[in-house]
This record gives structure tokens, C-alpha cells and sequence, in this order.
């Protein structure tokens, strides 16, 4: 027998306490899903208080959608439904660091900053950088797989992760991945579980592989009057001996937003090794990028926390193409939007061929689901690419699917896992891919 609304948050209130537990209104409007609020809002404190919201959850048919900084929310579908926001913040514990074996394992409320001040102190580095700074959870940017330029030496958190404890849909703690005390046979569960947007469970625990800190780094923008010309040099320094710890695009915009000096596009580089090393390799590079008629600026380390700030819009789509063809996308996203009247910063990871678009104006969903995003990803998929909007109004996000189609054999798999691992719908309904 289900029970009742107040009875339900009494049960929530004796899990996590009271004082844990929010149910004022304008509380619950301002933690809403794409406009959809919650009814109850719990931040457990611990493993055992994780586990026991989710088992109270699953038997009461209520939709959960975990959260760690919150920074993140608006990625995805409109929820099908929501009950209950599971609010992991207070998770913040270090548990295990072993720096001779560069591993560390902590909780999924841990900030990027705070778990960064801890590896400091041995020299190493979780080698992650999204967008959005380190003020974002371990388990956020892990259920996201969140990435940023860094993602062209180190990869992404897909690559990173080695183990992970969750909390499956009715509460079962498992494990899965190098530290396995119990695991879900025959699947790789870190890998299923980064970026699934907590639709197949609720990350509480991460062991992740770390870097050492690099003695030296350095960083030059190299500035162009063409797209070509930066092309050119992103293609030479891809093919010659030089080892970039990162590799960005930008577009005039971008540049403008991060306070550079104008140009019709740039790329920037760092080198992050030995100072010898950094030195000579700078020196290359600029050999490199004057001989395609660059203007060559050294960059500050800062640059690379501002460089997310040329995608501060409401709206912003990531393209996945070639690495070769990234120019070619930039110039074509840049043609397409502007005849909207509409304005496009463009942050790119030429290593990676991904570009990041932050669109700037006010179109209508018709006109932005028909002729800005179906052509988009029409003509990306003719090449293997693809096209995800990952930040958007709600009506647009309305007009056309933000994650787009996938093949029917890919989405059979993957409701498959979705039966198998939260039979009852329970984790972020209708946020994922097909509507998972």
C-alpha cells in the first residue's frame, strides 16, 4: 500500500534528518529539473543513508535524480517525472590516497578544488578540467563524463575512473571496477556508469587514476586573420613530434569573451613537461605558427580556467566530428547561426574534433529545431559525427531532441541495461538517450 505524502517525508526526514531533508516550496521551485521541482530534496550524509532513500524510493514508485555540485542539471531531457532530488554534497570524504601507486579514492561529493588541494601536496593531479571550474563533484563529472582540454594528453573520466561503489535503483550497494568486493557480472561498471547521467545507478564512491604534477608548463595563443591558417597549424602540430598537454580552438567570439586580442580564429597550446623541454618545444611551435603568418602571444595559466567562460550562454551545443574536418564545423556552425541573427562563440578541443558552440539570441523552436540543429546533425552523421545540446531553453529543448538518434541496435542495448539495472524507472526517468 502506497503511503502518504507526509508519512513519505517523515520516512526521508528519519533517513537523513530532518534539518537534511527540504520541503519548503520555494526551496524545491529553486532545485526544479528543466522547471520541474521536486517534492522532497535529501542530502544523505553517508553510504548506509544513500542506500536506504533509494530502497524507500523504489518502493514507493518515486522518480529520483541524484546530484552532486548541481552545476550540471541542465544536461539532458526534461524529466519524464520527479520526486525526489538525491542531493550527495554532504559526501565529501577523502577515503584512501595512495600516492605511491597514484590512486585515490573518494566519495562523490568531493569538489574537483578540494581533492585537488589534497594531490597537490604529493605533486599529482586528477586530470580532469571541465567546463564549469572545480567547484564540481567528482560524482557529477563522472555520471556526466564531463571533459575539458586536458581530455587530449589524459582523456576523460571514462578513461580514468578504475573503480566504483553505487547505489543501484532499489538501494543494493555493489561495486564494480579494480576494487571489486561485489560486482555485477560480466560488465565493465565504471565505463557503463560515466555518462550515464545516473540513470543506472547513483556513483557514491570513485578510485581514480592519477598524474603527477609536471615541473614546467608554458602556453602561447596563436592568432589568425583565417580559419585555414589555424587549421594548418592544429594539423602540423598533430603530426609533428610535439606533445601538447592541451589544444584549443577559438573562434572571434570566444576570444572576445576571454578578453584576447580579436582574430578571426586562434589556437591555443600548452606544454607541460620538464623545463628544458617546455622551452624548446615553445620555441618549435612558434617557428611553426609564424611560417602560417600567426601572431604569437604567451598565455598565463589562468587562461585555461577562462577559456571555459567563452561558452557562458543558455544555449550550447557540442559537435563530434573528424579532428580534421573541426574548421570545416567551425566555419559551418558559424554560417548556419549567424543567418538567424544570432551570434556563436566557438570553444574547440582540436585534438579531440570537438567543438562546443554557445549561441547568443532569441530564435523560434521551429526555426532552431529545423534549420539550425536537424541540418547540423544531418550533415555531421553523413561523416560519423554528431551533434548534443547540451544546455538550451526548455522550449527549444522541447523542439528537438538534445541528444539525437542513435541506431536502433546501440538504443536495444542500452534499454536492455536500463531494464536490468532499474527495472521499476526509478533513476532520472526520460532524461537519457531514446528517453531512457
Amino acid at each position: 500500500m502506497a503511503v502518504s505524502a507526509p508519512a513519505l517525508g517523515d520516512a526521508f526526514a528519519a533517513i537523513v534528518g530532518g534539518e537534511h531533508l527540504t520541503t519548503a516550496p520555494s526551496q524545491l521551485a529553486a532545485a526544479a529539473v528543466e522547471g520541474v521541482p521536486p517534492r522532497w530534496l535529501a542530502r544523505p550524509g553517508s553510504l548506509d543513508e544513500v542506500g536506504r532513500v533509494m530502497s524507500l524510493a523504489s518502493v514507493e514508485g518515486l522518480a529520483v535524480a541524484p546530484r552532486g555540485s548541481g552545476s550540471a542539471l541542465d544536461l539532458g531531457a526534461p524529466p519524464a517525472r520527479l520526486d525526489v532530488i538525491l542531493d550527495l554534497s554532504r559526501l565529501t570524504g577523502v577515503l584512501e590516497y595512495v600516492p605511491a601507486d597514484m590512486v585515490a579514492t573518494v566519495q562523490a561529493g568531493v569538489t574537483l578544488d578540494l581533492l585537488a588541494r589534497e594531490l597537490c601536496k604529493h605533486g599529482q593531479m586528477l586530470a580532469l578540467d571541465p567546463y564549469g571550474g572545480g567547484s564540481r563533484s567528482v560524482g557529477g563529472v563522472l555520471a556526466t563524463n564531463a571533459s575539458g582540454q586536458r581530455r587530449f594528453r589524459y582523456g576523460t573520466g571514462r578513461d580514468l575512473l578504475l573503480g566504483a561503489r553505487f547505489v543501484q535503483a532499489d538501494g543494493t550497494v555493489t561495486w564494480g571496477g579494480s576494487k571489486v568486493v561485489k560486482s555485477v557480472t560480466g560488465y565493465d561498471i565504471p565505463k557503463l556508469l560515466t555518462g550515464s547521467l545516473g540513470t543506472l545507478g547513483v556513483i557514491v564512491e570513485a578510485t581514480l587514476r592519477l598524474h603527477p604534477v609536471q615541473p614546467a608548463s608554458g602556453s602561447w595563443l596563436f592568432s589568425f586573420t583565417s580559419r585555414e591558417a589555424a587549421g594548418s597549424l592544429a594539423a602540423a602540430v598533430l603530426a609533428s613530434s610535439l606533445e601538447p598537454e592541451r589544444l584549443a580552438w577559438l573562434n572571434a567570439g570566444a576570444l572576445e569573451r576571454v578578453g584576447s586580442e580579436r582574430a578571426e580564429a586562434a589556437l591555443a597550446v600548452s606544454v607541460a613537461t620538464v623545463a628544458e623541454a617546455v622551452t624548446s618545444q615553445g620555441a618549435l611551435l612558434g617557428s611553426m605558427a609564424s611560417r602560417l603568418g600567426a601572431r604569437v602571444s604567451a598565455l598565463d595559466e589562468g587562461f585555461w580556467t577562462r577559456v571555459g567562460g567563452g561558452l557562458a550562454s543558455s544555449t550550447v551545443v557540442k559537435l563530434a566530428s573528424e579532428i580534421r574536418r573541426l574548421p570545416f564545423w567551425a566555419g559551418e556552425v558559424e554560417r548556419v547561426i549567424s543567418r538567424h541573427g544570432l551570434t556563436v562563440s566557438l570553444v574547440g578541443e582540436a585534438g579531440n574534433g570537438i567543438l562546443r558552440a554557445a549561441v547568443e539570441g532569441s530564435v523560434s523552436p521551429d526555426t532552431w529545431a529545423r534549420e539550425i540543429v536537424a541540418p547540423l546533425r544531418e550533415a555531421l552523421a553523413a561523416e560519423g559525427g554528431s551533434l548534443v545540446v547540451e544546455r538550451a531553453p526548455l522550449d527549444l529543448k522541447r523542439a528537438a531532441d538534445v541528444w539525437g538518434p542513435v541506431p536502433e541496435t546501440a538504443l536495444a542495448v542500452m534499454r536492455r541495461l536500463k531494464t536490468e539495472f532499474d527495472p521499476r524507472g526509478v533513476l532520472n526517468p526520460g532524461r537519457f538517450v531514446g528517453g531512457l
